[in-house]
């Protein structure tokens, strides 16, 4: 996975985790985790937040499977850019503090029933249940982690989706962490201020997305393909009329 990726995962998964301070953090105050047993308190939060990565990581590696389709097919440079485009158009969708994803009613109700799942679990105090309250966090539908999944997309392939995904997980780690560890970190009104921002984030990098897509030579960012000139040159020694022998005279 090349720089430009790591640096949208990571991005994604910090901006991703002001936004989970608000969408997700009063699941994981509900928990009633407490400070009594310290060991047993930041175990059983390690517990919940190695699950809610787990969904992501395997989530990622589903959509690259889907990624490395277009990559064989040739569609690669087309996939990247377009997945630029879309985390732009979902970005724009955000402004206003909102999550684009609870625009969409079918979502709500989906939320509706993980949430009411999570409930049940949020009443048991065993490792089991706090990882499973991590797995099905990780599925709660949530604009952000669709942006992160778009975006995995063009990882080029299962593993490197996997490890977007992985990466944009531990990206929001620190915050989930210290919400369970110190309660609610931001008042309402700074809440709603880092929301208006986090479009911005995205549209920032959906254009890094796009510039990695049009591989204009920019080392890191934008590099040109290599595999383009090794195919086309590939392309030449087998073309009719070309043989080694005529190279050869």
């Amino acid at each position: 996975m090349d720089f430009a990726l790591v640096i949208s995962a990571i991005g994604l998964g910090f901006a991703s985790g002001f936004h989970c301070i608000g969408m997700c953090g009063p699941i994981a105050l509900s928990m009633g985790l407490t400070k009594q047993q310290q060991t047993n308190f930041y175990l059983q939060n390690l517990t919940y937040q190695f699950g809610r990565i787990l969904t992501y990581t395997v989530l990622g590696a589903i959509l690259g499977i889907i990624g490395e389709g277009f990559e064989m097919a040739g569609f690669q440079q087309v996939l990247t850019i377009s997945v630029g485009i879309m985390l732009i158009i979902m970005a724009l969708f955000s402004f206003g503090g909102k999550d684009f994803a609870s625009r969409i009613p079918f979502i709500n109700k989906a939320l509706l029933k993980v949430k009411i799942n999570l409930g049940r679990l949020l009443q048991k105090a065993d490792y089991k249940s706090r990882f499973t309250t991590g797995l099905l966090n990780g599925l709660l539908p949530c604009g952000m982690v669709y942006m992160a999944l778009t975006a995995s997309l063009a990882a080029g392939g299962v593993w490197q989706g996997a490890a977007f995904m992985g990466i944009f997980g531990l990206g929001t780690f620190p915050f989930m962490f210290a919400v369970v560890l110190v309660g609610n970190l931001m008042n309402q009104a700074l809440r709603i201020k880092v929301l208006k921002v986090i479009p911005i984030v995205m549209i920032i990098l959906g254009g890094l997305f796009i510039l990695r897509g049009m591989e204009i030579g920019i080392p890191y960012l934008s590099p040109a393909s290599e595999a383009m000139g090794i195919s086309k040159d590939a392309a030449s020694c087998h073309t009719p009329g070309h043989s080694s022998e005529e190279h050869s005279h």
